[in-house]
């Protein structure tokens, strides 16, 4: 059975939500959040889109919106403010160490959306939060190469297969999870095989550069960084995995009140990403300060990294469904978890969809 509950702690949100599931533990700690408005204006207010020409009614006033420590080119491009604010919508982001610290967080009505990989969907649906899948992320050439199970410069470690016995690092629920895993079965190894250490990367990197974490599973930022600077060895990356990729999530309320809002958003976003893979140096020129990495280091980030939208599809969600069920063979979730429950109908993902999100290129 899933508990879930939330105790009080001095944060700017003033609380940390904790999911327990048995043997497994996963803390939410907000990192920094935007002032707190009420989101609970429940009137009308039309609005002229500028880039539609059309009047649009929005239920809500305030966008709350989670990303998190490896950074978000949506937030430092402005794009939604640009856009959101003439019409009269707040746009709030908040940030958290991981994906699953995000989910947890809109599972208690902190944030309305949020990009998170393939995983924490899942186990946010586990313990029970009202969540929809928006739109998924597109696979390209380069998906995978920023997500790594990597080892110490100088680590006797040569091969995946060496890691059986080991102590391996990664946060669990998040897209590492199910990477393990899967790389595990590469090589005929059992989940079971490895020792698991549940641990964020922001806390992890320090760690694992002073030799004390023999094999951790990561992504960039903190992977290029451990790459360049510290001599980190991969023994594999996360190409051709067999991922259906990562996801915008949002709760069910926020979805069903404000689909005209979510079009608009998803519109910018996938607009934004479109753009961001035509011109990857000049994003790295912009992430590198927000981030504080060393630009050369940065072009390596962005020039793997992938900023398209792809729309919500049957196939989509079979593969989703296919990760929720490796969960449940390795006893990892106590119970089989459905991703239709967690869908809209197809009318109102019409109603959410922009089409340059119906058809992945």
């Amino acid at each position: 059975m899933f508990n879930n509950f939330v105790r009080s702690q001095t944060t700017i949100i003033g609380k940390i939500a904790l999911f327990v599931i048995p043997g497994f533990l996963v803390s939410t700690t907000l990192i920094s959040c935007t002032s707190t408005v009420s989101n609970t204006n429940t009137g009308t207010d039309p609005k002229a889109d500028p880039a539609g020409a059309k009047t649009i009614t929005f239920k809500t006033k305030v966008l709350r919106i989670g990303y998190q420590s490896s950074g978000d080119l949506v937030r430092v491009t402005r794009v939604l403010e640009k856009r959101l604010e003439p019409l009269g919508v707040k746009v709030e982001w908040a940030q958290f160490a991981q994906g699953p610290q995000l989910m947890e967080a809109m599972n208690v009505d902190k944030i309305d959306i949020g990009s998170v990989g393939e995983t924490p969907p899942i186990f946010a649906q586990a313990a029970g939060a009202r969540i929809v899948y928006l739109a998924g992320r597109r696979i390209t050439a380069t998906s995978g190469k920023g997500s790594a199970i990597a080892v110490p410069k100088g680590s006797p470690i040569k091969t995946l297969a060496d890691i059986k016995g080991q102590k391996v690092v990664f946060q669990k629920g998040s897209a590492s999870h199910y990477f393990i895993i899967k790389a595990l079965e590469e090589v005929g190894l059992k989940y079971s095989d490895i020792k698991v250490l549940s641990m964020p990367n922001v806390e992890a990197r320090g760690a694992f550069i002073q030799g004390t974490i023999p094999v951790w599973v990561t992504g960039d930022p903190h992977l290029a960084l451990v790459e360049k600077l510290h001599g980190a060895r991969v023994l594999r990356d996360a190409t051709n995995i067999g991922t259906p990729g990562g996801y915008y999530v949002g709760t069910r309320q926020f979805a069903k009140e404000n689909p005209e809002l979510l079009r608009i958003i998803l519109e910018e976003i996938d607009k934004n990403g479109q753009w961001a893979e035509a011109n990857r140096k000049e994003v790295a020129k912009l992430i590198a300060p927000v981030l504080k990495i060393d630009l050369p280091i940065q072009e390596i980030i962005s020039g793997r990294a992938n900023y398209r939208l792809k729309g919500i599809t049957p196939e989509l969600m079979k593969a989703q469904q296919s990760v929720a069920d490796l969960f449940y063979k390795e006893k990892i979730l106590p119970k089989k978890i459905d991703v239709q429950e967690a869908l809209l109908t197809p009318k109102e993902y019409a109603a959410i969809t922009p089409p340059t999100l119906i058809s992945e290129k």
